[in-house]
């Protein structure tokens, strides 16, 4: 899955000569509070309806508007993991994606890359959600893997939280996602082969994505 998979070909593209009452009637439309600008096919930048909101004349053009993150944008093969670290870094709701000379391919939806992530990682699969703390030096997912299998149960999905200190010794996370809810014997299995467990949930699986949860899974991924 890359960048230019996930593009929206429904998103508008707003250019300089339109006035500011088309981009927030666009907005609107399409439940966004950014949309990307081009001027004959080239990337120019985001506005947003934050900004647009205080200038008094809604006929005033873009082109007299300030118009953000102009070096902001993906490349068509990149992956969701860098796609995410833009949204979070630069509190994107919509991400430019671009190809040669910032010739533009289109538009992203922060909500349909989260949605898709969230595929992904097995969020919509109902099953447990275990985090060990665990040293670097004592990163195996492959002998974690194999103490969790030998329950008949398998890793849908996991996701390796480095600590911040680049000592061998200081503790990470490793998030599991399982196809089973029962984890009584798992985590009775990882504790006798000495892991820690942080926390371990029996999830339900989630019918959607809200802003909550995007907050949150972009806080972690940012960890």
């Amino acid at each position: 899955m890359l960048a230019a998979t996930l593009i929206n070909p429904m998103i508008p593209v707003l250019k300089l000569t339109d006035q500011v009452s088309t981009a927030l009637d666009w907005m609107d439309e399409y439940r966004t509070s950014q949309l990307i600008v081009a001027e004959e096919g080239i990337y120019k930048g985001i506005v947003s309806q934050d900004i647009l909101l205080e200038i008094p004349n809604a006929d005033e053009l873009l082109s007299r508007v300030i118009i953000q993150h102009e070096d902001i944008y993906a490349l068509e093969d990149q992956h969701p993991y860098e796609l995410l670290r833009l949204v979070n870094q630069f509190g994107l709701l919509i991400i430019p994606v671009v190809h040669d000379n910032k010739i533009l391919s289109g538009s992203i939806l922060v909500n349909d890359l989260i949605e898709q992530f969230a595929n992904e990682l097995g969020v919509q699969e109902k099953g447990a959600v275990i985090v060990l703390k665990i040293a670097e030096r004592d990163y195996s997912l492959s002998e974690i893997s194999r103490l969790i299998e030998s329950n008949g149960t398998k890793v849908l999905s996991s996701y390796y939280s480095s600590s911040e200190s680049s000592h061998p010794l200081q503790e990470s996370r490793l998030t599991l996602k399982l196809n089973r809810t029962h984890i009584t014997p798992i985590i009775a299995t990882l504790e006798r082969f000495g892991y820690d467990i942080m926390e371990a949930h029996a999830n339900d699986p989630i019918e959607s994505i809200d802003q909550e949860r995007l907050d949150m899974l972009l806080r972690y991924l940012a960890t």
